[in-house]
């Protein structure tokens, strides 16, 4: 079975569905994050060079956001944005 195909069978399940569901802005922003490291040609080791950290850490900030388990501080996402040469937005969005 591919992964598409697990995927959307899982999907059809409610619960999965509604956690996959809730994880969307974690997604959203690790989709963000690694398409800016890419766009500056960096490597994960390279961006702990200039965040001052170690690879492994840049290895558990782009791995928390795809489980949810944790949440970087916004500290944190502004010095891996910084070292991209970006800087970080957050908004506020109404819901209705």
């Amino acid at each position: 079975m591919k992964h598409s195909e697990l995927k959307e069978k899982a999907l059809k399940n409610k619960n999965v569905n509604a956690i996959y569901e809730a994880l969307e802005p974690e997604f959203s922003l690790l989709r963000e994050l690694l398409k800016a490291r890419q766009k500056a040609g960096l490597s994960q080791a390279e961006i702990a060079i200039l965040m001052g950290t170690k690879a492994p850490a840049i290895t558990r900030l782009e791995s928390s956001l795809s489980s949810g388990k944790h949440s970087p501080s916004i500290s944190t996402l502004k010095k891996y944005a910084s070292a991209l040469g970006c800087h970080l937005e957050i908004k506020i969005v109404a819901t209705h």
